[in-house]
């Protein structure tokens, strides 16, 4: 039988230690020393000890104690993590906004600044209060299940300060702070260790140690930026969500700002911009967010990025090296990719050997020579790329670059087609091209076959066992045992997996075909729209540029692919084998009811986001328009409708709420 008095003493030492660890670890303001509180937490352990039964995983000794794992279970983010677009410029910001502003039709809405932190991103889950999952972003949609590592952080509480029923979520970044990344590599070289090369390297790589006892010993810090969801009421806007989180024992970044003008965010853009060399923490830039709730819910979201909020980057960082040479990949739809073979040289934490050279013209443009020496940067803080050359540095022994004039693979002959920048091979039996195009169709964003990977495609197209990616769906596990180390339990496995990829949904299809410019975001565009891949086939340039965010390249691009008679060919060979070619989804193909209607949107509204309505309408055939005008069918108005509404009015347009909106939908649906 529990002791009332024993448990009023742990609840009221648990207390106390929860306070402290906010005070020291949060809000940097310690009211006793490292000695008091280390006899606090003993004090405790005893009492746990002597009463293992009230020991709860939220207790402050609770921290470190799990076994090592074997590996990290899944994560599924109930609400997915998005990518945030970038903006490099004062212009590209600026035009971020005025976007913004049009979509929103008012520029009376304040804006919260927050710094870029350069960590490892995390969603923590609480229920009545209690830690009880920790995931990493992941793809965005599913992470790792990290919980026993972010546990060991103590400036993640367990337990919040003000508990309340139900599950809130919040985002994240753990980061290395700076000082205690030097502590702790001057540690491990006494130690005769091998340091570590950055602090957001180290976040990331502590954060997935298997041994959480290993994570602890790593110093990791975190900064709450983001809600990701409650059911409990919270503030209706972030700059107040912020702060209603550091009540409850968050550590959230006190350098936020809210704004009301663009000026204003420019003006925390260049401040931070002078000074961010001077936090304890790594930093790339500033993220600038539409405040209200409601205003983010109508901006709604572009493929991964919202468009309620931007990364307004700081400019990359640069290093000098010496251009070893000039190699030359093959790409999936045969063009000849430069790429630049560097002296490895360190570029913000990061050991660049390789960087990007575009194409032919780029390296003309820039006057690179191999054995120059070269200015690296990492664009955007990801892809390394040569900027300029250093002239002083040349010797006169510099060789000038030219594009080879047969294929590196296959030896073919290339071309250049006047009015492009890429040079091709156009040898259709082309090694690497095939290869690539079979590594990329296996993939994780396209079929994701399991078991199938560079090594594995390459061997099978060398072996003469697929000539294209359909040939997979002909597989034998006696062709299969045949290879190297292929057991008879992995070629089963192997085909498994393949007859289970039939069964992906359209959009899967789509990007595994390898159709230029059609990417994830894209192919889902196309599946929901068309809903069969033979509605795609048979639509017209002008179909494909009414659906939002497909222009003009992308709709040439996807008509020239299905007009290549080897391509309709795997597609047939695609559909005998029984691979699913309809969007599974959304059924059968919708019916096109409002064809020739043309709509207006105007206005906040709380069941769409202007994204997600133009998206409908165009969806089901009809056409969205900016302007009012006398050919305007409707339009659907939300609140804070402005001039549209007046001009509507006088034009004798018919509006519709939302409501009205979804009635008139129904109603055509079923007439």
């Amino acid at each position: 039988m529990v002791n009332p008095r024993v448990l009023k003493q742990i609840e009221a030492l648990r207390k106390e230690l929860n306070r402290h660890n906010h005070l020291y670890y949060v809000l940097d303001q310690p009211e006793i020393s490292d000695g008091q509180y280390d006899s606090i937490i003993q004090h405790l352990r005893k009492i746990e000890g002597e009463n293992p039964e009230l020991i709860t995983v939220d207790s402050p000794t609770q921290r470190i104690g799990d076994e090592p794992a074997k590996g990290f279970d899944q994560a599924v983010h109930p609400v997915p993590l998005l990518s945030l677009g970038n903006a490099f410029n004062e212009e590209e910001f600026l035009a971020w906004y005025k976007r913004t502003t049009n979509l929103l039709e008012t520029t009376r809405f304040d804006m919260v600044c927050e710094l870029k932190f350069d960590g490892l991103a995390v969603a923590l889950t609480y229920e009545n209060g209690v830690l009880v999952r920790g995931a990493t972003r992941g793809n965005g949609s599913v992470g790792e299940n990290v919980t026993s590592n972010l546990r060991t952080i103590n400036s993640i509480p367990l337990r919040l300060l003000d508990s309340r029923p139900g599950r809130f979520e919040v985002r994240g970044e753990v980061f290395c702070p700076i000082s205690s990344f030097h502590r702790f590599n001057n540690e491990r070289l006494a130690q005769g260790l091998e340091q570590y090369a950055h602090p957001r390297n180290t976040a990331a790589g502590s954060v997935r140690q298997l041994d959480p006892q290993a994570t602890a010993k790593r110093p990791l810090d975190i900064f709450i930026y983001n809600l990701g969801y409650a059911e409990f009421d919270v503030p209706d806007n972030h700059w107040e969500t912020l702060q209603y989180m550091g009540s409850l024992g968050f550590k959230v970044n006190p350098n936020n700002q809210l704004v009301s003008t663009p000026e204003e965010a420019i003006d925390y853009y260049r401040n931070w911009l002078k000074k961010f060399g001077s936090l304890d923490y790594g930093c790339d830039g500033v993220v600038i967010k539409v405040n209200r709730f409601d205003l983010q819910q109508h901006l709604g979201v572009v493929g991964r990025e919202p468009r309620w909020a931007v990364a307004y980057k700081f400019p990359a960082t640069q290093s000098v090296t010496q251009l070893l040479d000039i190699g030359i990949n093959v790409g999936r739809t045969g063009t000849l990719n430069p790429y630049a073979i560097l002296e490895p040289v360190d570029v913000a934490g990061v050991t660049v050997k390789q960087a990007t050279l575009h194409n032919e013209d780029y390296i003309a443009a820039k006057d690179l020579r191999i054995g120059d020496w070269v200015v690296v940067e990492r664009a955007g803080e990801v892809i390394p790329q040569v900027v300029s050359v250093v002239p002083g540095r040349r010797t006169n022994e510099e060789k000038v670059f030219e594009m080879p004039d047969a294929c590196p693979s296959c030896d073919e002959s290339v071309v250049r087609t006047e009015g492009e920048v890429m040079t091709f091979c156009v040898n259709a039996s082309c090694p690497t091209q095939l290869v690539r195009l079979l590594e990329h169709f296996v993939s994780k964003d396209a079929m994701d076959i399991e078991g199938m990977g560079i090594k594995q495609t390459t061997q099978l197209f060398h072996e003469g066992l697929v000539k294209d990616a359909a040939d997979l769906y002909s597989l034998r596990k006696k062709d299969l045992v045949e290879l190297e180390r292929m057991a008879e339990r992995s070629a089963t496995n192997l085909l498994t997996s393949i007859e289970l990829s039939k069964n992906n949904h359209l959009n899967r299809v789509l990007v595994a075909l390898s159709i230029d410019h059609v990417g994830s975001e894209v192919a889902e565009l196309l599946a929901r729209h068309f809903g069969s891949i033979d509605g795609l086939i048979s639509s017209s340039e002008t179909e494909l540029t009414a659906i939002p965010s497909i222009g003009p390249k992308i709709a040439k691009s996807i008509r020239t692919y299905f007009k290549n008679e080897s391509n309709m060919r795997i597609i047939e060979k695609l559909r005998i084998s029984g691979v699913s070619l309809e969007d599974k989804t959304r059924g059968k193909p919708v019916t096109q009811f409002l064809a020739g209607l043309h709509f207006v949107i105007t206005g906040r509204l709380e069941e769409f986001s202007r994204s997600e309505i133009e998206e409908r309408i165009k969806g089901l055939g009809g056409t969205v328009s900016g302007k009012v005008s006398r050919k305007t069918d409707y339009l659907v108005a939300g609140e804070d409708a402005g001039s549209k509404l007046t001009n509507a009015r006088e034009l004798g347009v018919n509006i519709l709420d939302q409501r009205s909106f979804s009635r008139l939908i129904q109603e055509r649906s079923t007439g």
